[in-house]
């Protein structure tokens, strides 16, 4: 998928850079949605997916009422 969004990017480039802009803002506009849904696919994939410790919410051992 990396490699679909960079040659997006390329041809928003070159499509830019000759004079043709609305077919670069369309190629940048899938680019952008193409990286959105690899971070997205990346983060909340249970097999590929990132562990970011400081995002997991754990329930921790509660203390009874009255103690402490």
């Amino acid at each position: 998928m990396m490699t679909i969004t960079f040659a997006l990017l390329l041809a928003a480039f070159v499509l830019g850079l000759s004079g043709r802009s609305r077919p670069a803002i369309a190629c940048l506009f899938l680019s952008s949605i193409m990286a959105i849904g690899l971070f997205l696919w990346e983060i909340y994939s249970p097999d590929y997916g990132f562990r970011m410790p400081w995002l997991q919410v754990e329930l921790r051992h509660a203390v009874p009422a009255g103690i402490g």
